[in-house]
Parts: C-alpha cells; structure tokens; sequence
C-alpha cells in the first residue's frame, strides 16, 4: 500500500510507466507528481513561466520537486505571443491552453516522453472550462478525472502524504484578472501580481485583484470582508504602487 495513492491510480501508472507531467505547483498537479514519483514512474514535471503565473507558483513548484527528488524543468514562455491570447476573447483559455500545452508537448517529446499528463481532477467540470477542450484535442492525459480522484480527495490523499500543497488555495492565472474583450498586456499583469502580491503580504488569502475600469476590484472570502473593509485605507495604500483606486467588492468569492 502506498500511502495517499489509492488503487485506481496505482493501476493508471502501472500502465503507464513513463510521463512527462505539466506542472503548475498547485495543489491537484503537485499531489499527481506524488503519486506518479510514489508509484515508480519514470516522471519529469515541466513547469511554464510566464506573465500569467505568479513568482510564488514556481517557487512552490520548485519546492516540491526538491521535496520528493523529481526531476523538473522550468520553460520561459512568451503566452501574449499569441495574438488570440492577447486579445482575450470570452474563450482565452481555450488559445491559452493550445498555446502552453504545445510549448509543453514539444519539450517533453524531445526528451523521450510520448504522453503529457495534467492535474485536471474529477471535481472539474468540463463545461465551463472551453481549456479542457484543448487538453481533449492535444491528447494529455487527466489521471485524476480518468481515476474519478474528486478536489477533496486530492486534498486529503495530499494530507495523508505530508505535501505542504494539501491547503493550498486554488489560484486561477493572473489573466483571468482582466475581463473578457479587454486585450491583456504585460503591464496589466505586472500590476495585478503586485497588488496580489501586497494583499497577501497584509494578511489577506484566497482573494482576487479584478482590473475594472483601470481600477482594481478587490474579491475576499466572506471571512475576510468585513476585515478588509476597516483596512480599506491600509489597503489603498499598499496598492498604490500598481492601482490608484481600488473597490472592495461586497460579493464574498464563497
């Protein structure tokens, strides 16, 4: 028995002993490298980064590499290379997701691996995510929704494990900051991560920096608005450097 790694999973490896897994430092994709590594699969895990992933994601993601002694790789991407990605169309995300997991497919294969696997899992829900219909289309794997692992158990196979991931906020990437239409530029995503970057620094977790209008909107769990609220004016200082005006939105993200 191998500890947090249930039976469905240990058979999904045993016949596919050699991945290449896309790896984000999150908690479903860091729990998937585990597994994998626990299993005795020949894995490598190839982490993207580019504007749309904060510093802190490839630390974590290094990190846990170290953690488990698996091999990482970490690629530059330019993702406003692409101009359908740039100009963020209610679907980005599926011409995101083409974009990235090509970048990904092309280095994996050159180093010997034919399949590329991710951390989608089976609590995902495949109609409002257009991305997974680029996963679809590239043939990645998804061992976690093939395997029926929901969220919470990745969280708690992730406990069981010792992984420092198991809690770890789900952290959509900094371009889903902007709205749909509204073209996405490096400064604007320079500006989100800052100001992210101040909220968590004050204290603050699980919240968003939405661009609205040139200001910034800010979404906190219900726990935290009423404290974010009282600090409003705390808050418009530690994000002036990036938004000269901020909201915070009433809407708890739930």
């Amino acid at each position: 028995m191998i500890k947090g790694v249930p039976e469905a999973l240990r058979v999904f490896f045993a016949a596919h002993p050699k991945l290449a897994l896309a790896f984000s430092g999150g908690t479903d994709s860091a729990y998937l490298l585990y597994a994998a590594t626990a299993c005795g699969c020949d894995v490598t895990a190839y982490c993207v980064k580019s504007a749309f992933q904060p510093s802190f994601e490839t630390e974590d993601a290094r990190r846990l590499a170290e953690a488990l002694g698996a091999r990482l790789k970490v690629l530059g991407l330019d993702a406003l290379a692409d101009p359908a990605v740039r100009a963020n169309p209610a679907n980005r995300c599926y011409h995101c997701k083409r974009h990235i997991f090509s970048a990904l497919l092309a280095a994996s294969r050159a180093d010997g691996y034919d399949a590329l696997m991710d951390g989608t899992n089976a609590s995902d829900d495949a109609g409002d995510r257009p991305g997974m219909r680029a996963l679809e289309e590239l043939d990645v794997l998804s061992p976690l929704r093939l395997c029926g692992v929901t969220k919470a158990q990745v969280r708690a196979y992730s406990r069981e494990a010792g992984l420092f991931t198991w809690d770890k906020p789900a952290y959509a990437c900094l371009a889903t900051r902007v709205p749909a239409g509204e073209p996405i530029t490096e400064d604007v995503l320079r500006r989100v991560e800052g100001a992210e970057s101040a909220l968590f620094a004050l204290g603050f977790t699980d919240f968003r920096a939405r661009v609205f209008h040139g200001a910034a909107r800010l979404q906190f769990p219900a726990a935290q608005v009423e404290d974010a609220a009282r600090r409003r004016g705390e808050l418009r200082g530690a994000l002036k450097p990036w938004f000269d005006t901020i909201f915070i939105d009433t809407e708890d993200r739930g």
